[in-house]
């Protein structure tokens, strides 16, 4: 099959340092080239992904994000790049409304974030006009109106992630500071139940600055701490090394990529019941699924008696990047075939 990627435009593919959409494109990319097919993607000109490449912006935007025109402009180029191609595969949020009347191959377009109203009235659109919508798990495609062709859980490369033992004595948050993630009740929690918590997490938007000085800072000491946003050596250290990640999230999200991250290092997973977090995590097994705050801080101090092993094995056997690609192209043959 000849199949053409479509990035965003606001980070390059992979990124340097936070950015799962990003994550995910480069997996695949790399995943259909190795398989043998004819793949383009249509990304930025700082992108590193080693699959053949086209773009109109040298660099990616991070600091325009969100901005409509410079995701047109981005689109306006790669839909002209795509011509004659088999699968478009779509990444971006309004290139399924731009695809009709400018893309004559198969359009696939996966839904990153969660169906709102606004965004399930662009998907519900685009799937009327013939694009095939990709959910990203079953909790995600539960909430659409919108026609979804496939869930497909994202995937990882397990030889790229080193098993840890679990023997640094601390607790992982890994994300970025936002109220959505879960940051404050990490620490919150630490805190309570009196173990030590590294918190490592993205702060370079106004509002993500604003939040950690306002709700997280207040909270750290000498056993709760900030040490900055990481590398990817970096993050497998710190993955390995922890007792358990704690993932306290806030809202439904639709996949929550670094959960698999910390299965793929050995690391159960202590967070909230919601989204896609049952989807992932076992409950009891490879980690504790909890409905309130005062359940997570009592479930923390048995963190021993989960099983680091079978967190790598669900990984290796449900969420490896070799199942996610299988995956798209099942659905890629399906539509091809009619």
């Amino acid at each position: 099959m000849r199949i053409a990627l479509i990035a965003p435009p606001w980070l390059s593919v992979p990124p340097p340092g936070y950015g799962g959409t990003e994550v995910v494109i480069d997996r695949l990319a790399t995943g259909f080239h190795a398989a043998g097919h004819d793949i383009l993607l249509f990304t930025t000109g700082d992108s590193s992904c080693p699959v053949p490449k086209a773009f109109v912006r040298s660099r990616a935007a991070p600091e325009q994000l969100g901005q409509s025109f410079v995701e047109l402009h981005h689109l306006i180029h790669a839909y002209e790049a795509v011509r004659g191609f088999d699968i478009v595969h779509d990444h971006t949020i309004t290139g399924p409304i731009y695809a009709e009347g400018h893309c004559d191959a198969h359009v696939v377009a996966t839904n990153h974030g969660p169906f709102t109203e606004e965004l399930d009235d662009i998907y519900c659109r685009a799937a009327a006009a013939g694009v095939s919508v990709i959910a990203i798990s079953q909790d995600q495609a539960s909430k659409a109106t919108a026609r979804v062709a496939a869930v497909i859980h994202h995937g990882l490369q397990p030889a790229e992630f080193r098993v840890g033992q679990g023997d640094g004595d601390y607790f992982l948050f890994l994300g970025r500071f936002s109220p959505d993630k879960g940051a404050r009740e990490a620490a919150l929690a630490a805190r309570e139940a009196g173990v030590r918590a590294l918190l490592a997490a993205k702060m370079r938007e106004p509002e993500e600055v604003e939040y950690f000085h306002d709700e997280v800072e207040p909270l750290l000491d000498d056993d709760v701490r900030y040490v900055g946003e990481v590398d990817f050596e970096r993050k497998l250290e710190l993955l390995g090394s922890a007792r358990a990640l704690l993932n306290p999230i806030q809202w439904p999200e639709p996949f929550g990529l670094v959960m698999i991250e910390a299965l793929a290092c050995g690391t159960p997973v202590v967070g909230f019941r919601s989204g896609s977090a049952p989807e992932i995590v076992d409950d009891g097994l490879t980690g504790f699924l909890c409905d309130t705050l005062e359940e997570l801080i009592d479930r923390i101090p048995h963190v021993g008696d989960l099983d680091r092993s079978a967190c790598r094995q669900v990984l290796e056997e449900r969420f490896s990047a070799d199942r996610m690609v299988r995956d798209h192209l099942t659905l890629f043959e399906r539509l091809l075939s009619g």
